[in-house]
């Protein structure tokens, strides 16, 4: 459902604003913004709402999921992104698998996704180690959307939206070269997000503690 609402929009709005691409950013950042509040809301009992295989390694190496359990999510966030690619391709009309011919590559962008996917993991941890982790749908949503508009890479921060974004030649799509790069610049914001989150929440609860 994620990429579906990523790609699906993106094509959207590809044909409702042909000649204009900041109109187009806008609405693709308003539709999956507002598809993120409403998916974690809705799956956040069930599983967490582990969508991104980045946060799942980041719970994996805070040793509260098991190996097992992350080789488990990551390939059902995999599959479910390309399978979600595709559904968006047919809804439109256009053929199934269509592989992206936009090139992303330059290291700007690949520093917009190391900041965007450790924005994101310390929104994502900040938020469910707060008294109001219930909140996190909001936050995540708002994040990304804002992420679309002050990152150079339009914040993909998740390798598994990454490669269903391989499988649609439009306006989300990126290209299955460039695809690899952009997934390494995730892995280092994930390792910094873990890195950071574990010094700056563990000293917020320690606070916290001797306060009480």
């Amino acid at each position: 459902m994620l990429v579906a609402i990523v790609v699906g929009s993106g094509i959207f709005a590809q044909r409702l604003s042909p000649h204009d691409p900041g109109l187009q950013l806008l609405e693709n950042s308003t539709a999956t913004g507002a598809g993120l509040v409403a998916l974690i809301l809705t799956f956040g009992h069930v599983s967490g709402a582990h969508f991104n295989p980045v946060v799942s390694l980041v719970e994996r190496l805070g040793r509260r999921l098991s190996t097992r359990d992350t080789f488990a999510y990551a390939a059902a966030q995999i599959a479910g992104g390309a399978v979600g690619a595709v559904v968006a391709n047919l809804m439109f009309d256009l053929r199934a698998v269509n592989l992206s011919t936009r090139t992303r590559s330059s290291a700007g962008l690949w520093l917009g996704e190391v900041v965007a996917t450790f924005g994101l993991l310390v929104v994502i941890a900040g938020v469910t180690r707060s008294s109001r982790p219930d909140r996190s749908a909001f936050a995540v949503g708002g994040y990304i959307a804002a992420a679309y508009w002050f990152t150079s890479s339009t914040s993909f921060a998740n390798p598994a939206v990454t490669i269903g974004r391989t499988l649609t030649d439009t306006f989300s799509g990126i290209g299955p070269s460039s695809a690899p790069a952009f997934i390494a610049a995730q892995l280092v914001g994930a390792l910094l997000a873990a890195a950071f989150t574990n010094i700056v929440f563990r000293s917020a609860t320690a606070d916290e503690m001797e306060r009480v």
